[in-house]
């Protein structure tokens, strides 16, 4: 493991993500803010943090288990993204890079995530 987890190219990657999502996330509709806009922002945000908190841990095992965690998040993004494009809060135009992002960071992840298998 890496000597920090802002290192890691997982991380860095759900970095931006986490900002892409809340630039996106500002035209949703007001009423939307305790909904769909919550729960987009905070499984983005936790994408990062689990991959921190599993980096900062004492044993390969721990970190799998945080970056399964980072992978769940990931694809409730996937999901929620599509749908706010369902609902008409993102066009087409503007899903499609956020979800091209996730699963760009999602084979990172996969990566991230068998190393650590394989070294457990």
């Amino acid at each position: 493991m890496g000597d920090s987890y802002k290192d890691l190219i997982a991380w860095r990657k759900a970095m931006e993500l986490v900002t892409e999502i809340y630039r996106a996330t500002r035209l949703f509709p007001r009423d939307e803010l305790y909904g769909l806009t919550n729960q987009l922002r905070r499984a983005a945000v936790s994408v990062p943090s689990n991959i921190a908190e599993g980096q900062a841990r004492f044993s390969r095992k721990e970190f799998h288990h945080f970056l399964s965690h980072a992978r769940g998040s990931l694809v409730e993004i996937e999901t929620q993204l599509t749908i706010a494009q369902n609902l008409g809060y993102l066009s087409p135009q503007s899903t499609r890079p956020l979800l091209d992002q996730a699963a760009e960071l999602g084979k990172v992840l996969n990566g991230l995530i068998a190393s650590t298998k394989s070294a457990a």
